[in-house]
């Protein structure tokens, strides 16, 4: 922090306590509107009598909705704050996971789950951005930091993990899966609530200049600089593979354990145990963020990746879907830190915005086309072993592109 940053801030910075509240906004975004539709995708598809293409169609719905969002948000932050950005996402967000409640018809579900991806886009890049901003004022810790942000999409999947299963067996019939969305809506209203704070507290920094001085000190690039798109091709390309492979697990695993025989309680411990993994990967990998000016982290990241995606489609053995869980948990949302940490080591602040957002749109890209090639992998005699072996195929490829990238 430079010294008129903090002649700016007068007393130190609650940065830690300030991450964590934003990390709640990461839990709506992902955690609770995306990743519990896992544990939504059995008795969803069984009530409703959907195929795996369907099923599949549902996420690949919900990413077309995060591209959208992705491309609308640099948009938006050039006339709002993030924080207003980020407080109106996850508004909107939390009534769309209660309106899911009341549908039956696919078409209109496939409508909730695309604007439920426009809204937890908003969410996410506003969110990262603010994450990126307090980084700047806490260099030393700016690894954590954005570790901290994207780990709260663990506090989303433990607590999906924990709650959905209680209400799935208690809940009326028919359609008890409806109950679990009005929970989760109300998950998201409370985390929404909270996410009041750290918006505030960056704003009124804006107000001061602290942020603004902390986050220019790079020589003064101009503002109208284009993202040099061209040079950050291999990293891109890695994380677009690493949209495609990942989401392919995240949709379809929790299915997978209950055809090859899981019971209720091992896929709760093995789904919170994921989750927890997400919050605890924040201190595992806030190092190497620091260190890996290129694509080194992205491209180690997505290959340890690989290996936790096909380890349930080669065996149902329990330590061996657990190690799975664990290491699936403790990388994901590390791979997609690091992609705004490179943003932080290669481009000036004033670019920041736009290379999240790039970044954030292939990655959208990505998630288009992996559910749907493994639920129609799935469909076929494959199965769904043999899909979530085409994600792990994505992710390896993903790990040899990001190696390729050069610190610019």
């Amino acid at each position: 922090m430079t010294a008129s940053s903090a002649a700016a801030v007068p007393r130190p910075l609650p940065a830690l306590a300030l991450a964590f509240s934003l990390s709640l906004g990461a839990a709506i975004s992902l955690g609770l509107t995306r990743f519990s539709y896992a544990l939504l995708l059995p008795p969803m598809r069984g009530d409703l009598g959907w195929s795996y293409l369907l099923a599949g169609g549902m996420n690949t719905a919900n990413a077309i909705g995060y591209l959208v969002g992705a491309l609308v948000t640099p948009l938006l932050l050039r006339r709002h704050a993030p924080g207003s950005i980020l407080l109106g996402g996850a508004a909107l967000a939390t009534v769309l996971m209660a309106v899911c409640g009341f549908l039956l018809g696919s078409p209109a579900l496939l409508i909730q789950r695309l604007l439920a991806g426009v809204a937890s886009a908003a969410v996410f890049v506003a969110g990262g951005l603010m994450a990126a901003r307090l980084g700047a004022l806490d260099a030393r810790r700016s690894g954590l930091l954005l570790g901290v942000y994207y780990g709260g999409v663990g506090w989303g999947i433990a607590a999906s993990a924990l709650l959905v299963p209680v209400v799935l067996a208690q809940a009326p019939e028919p359609h008890t899966w409806v109950w679990a969305w009005w929970l989760l809506a109300l998950l998201c209203a409370a985390c929404t609530a909270a996410l009041a704070w750290p918006a505030r507290a960056l704003r009124q920094l804006d107000a001061q200049g602290a942020v603004a001085t902390a986050t220019t000190a790079d020589g003064g690039a101009p503002k109208h600089a284009r993202v040099p798109l061209r040079a950050l091709a291999p990293a891109l390309a890695g994380y677009t593979l690493f949209g495609v492979g990942y989401i392919g697990y995240m949709t379809f695993v929790i299915a997978l354990l209950k055809e090859q025989g899981l019971g209720t309680a091992s896929i709760t411990w093995f789904y919170t145990l994921l989750g927890l993994a997400v919050v605890a990967s924040a201190r595992v990998w806030a190092g190497l963020l620091e260190r890996s000016k290129g694509g080194g982290a992205l491209a180690l990241l997505n290959a340890l990746l690989g290996v936790a995606t096909v380890l349930p489609a080669l065996t149902s053995a329990w330590p061996v879907v657990l190690v799975s869980g664990l290491l699936f948990g403790g990388v994901f949302l590390s791979l997609v830190a690091s992609t705004t940490a490179l943003v932080r080591h290669n481009l000036p602040p004033s670019q920041w915005a736009a290379g999240i957002s790039a970044f954030t749109i292939v990655f959208a890209a990505g998630q288009i086309v992996g559910p749907t090639v493994v639920g129609a992998i799935a469909d076929a005699a494959g199965g769904l072993a043999r899909g979530l072996v085409f994600s792990a195929v994505a992710l390896w490829i993903g790990a040899v592109l990001a190696w390729r990238q050069k610190p610019l």
